[in-house]
C-alpha cells in the first residue's frame, strides 16, 4: 500500500469532457501541483453521496484557500457515471470527477476492496491524501465501512 513519502503511482484516469471520454494521465493530476485527492467505494451510494463528496464541494473554497489547487474524486466507476454524479451533487468546478473504471490505479495505490460478495466487484477503500508534485504528503485511509478520516474537515486541518 502507497504510504507517506511515496511517489504516486504512473496511470491513467478518466474525466468526462464536452467531446466525451477522456484520458488524463496521474502526471497531468499531480505534477507540479498541490492536490486534496479523495476516494470513495462508489457513485451514488448512501455515504458517499450524503456525507463524502458533499464535505468538500462545501470545503471546497477553505481548502483551495490554504494553497491547493485541486480537489479530485477518484472511484472505481466508469466517467459517464461519475459525470452524472458530479451533475447530480451540484458540483460544478469545485471538485474534479475521475474514473478509476478497472480498478488499475486503485490497485496501483494498494487501496482496492473486494466488495464481489456485495455485488459491487473490486472498489476503492474510502481514503484521501494530499499530494504535492506527486509525492504524498497526508494519507488518511479509513477502516471498512467506517467514515472518520478521510473527510473534507480532516483534509482542512492537513493542508
Amino acid at each position: 500500500m502507497i504510504k507517506v513519502g511515496d511517489k504516486v503511482p504512473s496511470g491513467k484516469l478518466r474525466i468526462m469532457t464536452a467531446q466525451g471520454p477522456k484520458d488524463v494521465s496521474t502526471d497531468e493530476v499531480f505534477k507540479g501541483k498541490k492536490v486534496a485527492f479523495f476516494a470513495l467505494p462508489g457513485a451514488f451510494t448512501p455515504t458517499c453521496s450524503a456525507k463524502h463528496l458533499p464535505g468538500y464541494v462545501e470545503q471546497a473554497a477553505a481548502i483551495k484557500g490554504k494553497g491547493v489547487d485541486s480537489i479530485v474524486c477518484m472511484s472505481v466507476n466508469d466517467a459517464f457515471v461519475m459525470d452524472a454524479w458530479g451533475k447530480a451533487q451540484n458540483v460544478g468546478d469545485k471538485v474534479t470527477m475521475v474514473a478509476d473504471g478497472n480498478a488499475d490505479f486503485t490497485k496501483a495505490l494498494g487501496l482496492e476492496l473486494d466488495l464481489v460478495a456485495n455485488g459491487m466487484g473490486t472498489r476503492s477503500k474510502r481514503f484521501s491524501m494530499l499530494v504535492q508534485d506527486g509525492v504524498v504528503k497526508t494519507l488518511n485511509v479509513e477502516k471498512p465501512g467506517a467514515f472518520e478520516v478521510s473527510d473534507a474537515a480532516t483534509m482542512l486541518k492537513q493542508v
